[in-house]
């Protein structure tokens, strides 16, 4: 094929008995208005590799020599922006991000996969459009989770978030002009306020079984809780985290060379997460900081606030836990938080909105 491709022309017509299509062969071919005119090119992509472009439709040859010039005369971007769809940008996109963390490369796959490719991959990136993304939304909004519960806005919100910076890349690399995930309205996200376990939320809670989306204890109840697990053998995380509520990723990549109990420092510097079956272990994550919400301390990446004074009783656990350490590593059983008949709680909370006197 030529670097100006092919126009050719094709019409619907058949073979009687077989059904097949005549092309080339069709007796009227040379009629006007008899068929279509179609044209062929190659053309280079962004990534600077050689693809076919189809187009047809065309009533004369005219046209589409029209059509396959306006083809030939487009720059990579624009044409990478036309021809490729939604679905061939967003996977290449996430295939090329390397400065991101598995657990965020593992919710943009999520999204991508069942929810904006599903409902936009077939649309190509420069058609993108704000009543398309509005109509996509709505659509999703109507549907419901693993849960049979609708979507919340803040899954919706994630999603655009997804596609948002899907498409601010997009605009760096100068394949389209304007993001129309930016102009799109969703449904505000109140973020849940985490109310005390009161004797009368609790009672509501143990006869309707409804509770809070988050709720925290009081200071008597966490100490009502570390008493009834001091005979457990992780008593000693348990203390740790109730009175300095570390967050779950902190906690399981502590190391014993980052306490120091006679110094009373405990050092955060690296966190363990799982993205799908797997385990990762990475530095601990200073929070950005946003209008609405409280940032995370900076020194949470190195020594931290010294923890409460150990008693007597903690060390001795610590020191049980450590001569545990390798038996406990080569068994099979899990170990979970002690059942205790207490209310529900959200850890992280409970250090941001816990009572006064609950970390004392």
């Amino acid at each position: 094929m030529s670097s100006q491709g092919v126009i050719f022309k094709r019409c619907g017509c058949t073979e009687a008995g077989t059904g097949r299509r005549l092309g080339e062969a069709c007796p009227r071919s040379a009629v006007v208005g008899h068929g279509s005119w179609y044209f062929h090119v190659s053309v280079t992509n962004l990534m600077g590799r050689r693809e076919r472009v189809r187009r047809g439709g065309y009533r004369t040859e005219a046209a589409a020599r029209r059509a396959r010039d306006d083809v030939l005369g487009r720059s990579r971007e624009e044409q990478t922006s036309r021809s490729w769809t939604v679905a061939r940008w967003l996977r290449y996109w996430l295939s090329t991000r390397v400065g991101i963390r598995p657990t965020t490369r593992a919710s943009h796959t999520q999204y991508i996969e069942r929810f904006l490719i599903p409902h936009l991959g077939s649309i190509r990136q420069g058609a993108l459009t704000v009543r398309q993304l509005n109509g996509f939304f709505a659509t999703v909004a109507k549907q419901t989770n693993r849960f049979g519960q609708p979507h919340t806005p803040t899954t919706l919100a994630h999603i655009r978030t997804t596609l948002r910076a899907a498409l601010n890349s997009a605009i760096r690399e100068g394949l389209i002009q304007d993001n129309p995930a930016r102009r799109v309205e969703l449904p505000f996200r109140r973020r849940p306020h985490a109310p005390v376990w009161t004797p009368g939320r609790i009672a509501d809670w143990q006869a309707t079984g409804v509770r809070p989306t988050v709720a925290v204890w009081t200071a008597a109840q966490l100490a009502t809780f570390l008493d009834s697990v001091t005979e457990d053998r992780l008593y000693a995380l348990w203390w740790l985290v109730g009175l300095r509520g570390l967050r779950r990723g902190e906690v399981a990549g502590l190391r014993w060379a980052d306490l120091d109990l006679d110094h009373r420092q405990l050092a955060i510097v690296r966190a363990r997460t799982t993205a799908g079956y797997q385990v990762y272990e990475g530095p601990a994550q200073v929070g950005r900081q946003q209008p609405h919400r409280r940032p995370r301390s900076a020194h949470r990446r190195g020594a931290t606030g010294a923890p409460p004074p150990a008693t007597p009783g903690v060390r001795r656990r610590c020191r049980q836990m450590a001569g545990h350490r390798v038996r406990v590593h080569q068994s099979p059983r899990r170990t979970a938080a002690p059942r205790v008949p207490h209310p529900p709680h959200r850890g992280p909370y409970r250090r941001r909105r816990a009572a006064p006197g609950a970390a004392t």
